[in-house]
């Protein structure tokens, strides 16, 4: 399948796109500080700026969406142009590195996935406060 942008349009539309601040980052941002939990945001000393982090803990956080971050990659790839082929594998390995990258500093990553927050919220808030509170 072709891109049906011409690369100025999707350089537009993509240019629109946020990357941080999300409607679901917000959401269990939102609920872990109702709960009384405190962190901060996007820490960029960190390997791939985690979406909250917990840092006398060592939690790292990241709420990703299933298409950018390429949840089921393998059964889906096929549907998509080569352009976002690429770049969603790009997002997987980057994340990969990341992910490794944290843990051999010793933090404890979590990953959130899109579809798993709309499907359980309270558990993906239950996963991040045991961590947090070394139950994990």
């Amino acid at each position: 399948m072709t891109d049906n942008l011409t690369p100025q349009q999707r350089k537009y539309c993509m240019s629109r796109i946020k990357g941080k601040d999300t409607g679901l980052e917000k959401r269990v941002r939102s609920e872990l500080h109702r709960r009384g939990l405190r962190f901060r945001k996007h820490v960029k000393e960190l390997p791939g700026k985690p979406d909250i982090v917990f840092g006398k803990a060592k939690v790292a956080v990241f709420v990703d969406g299933d298409f950018w971050h390429g949840y089921d990659f393998s059964s889906w790839e096929n549907k998509v142009s080569d352009f976002w082929k690429g770049k969603i594998s790009k997002n997987r390995e980057r994340d990969l590195k990341n992910h490794q990258e944290l843990s051999e500093l010793g933090w404890t990553v979590i990953r959130l996935w899109q579809h798993e927050v709309e499907k359980d919220f309270e558990d993906c808030i239950d996963r991040i406060i045991s961590a947090v509170r070394g139950v994990w």
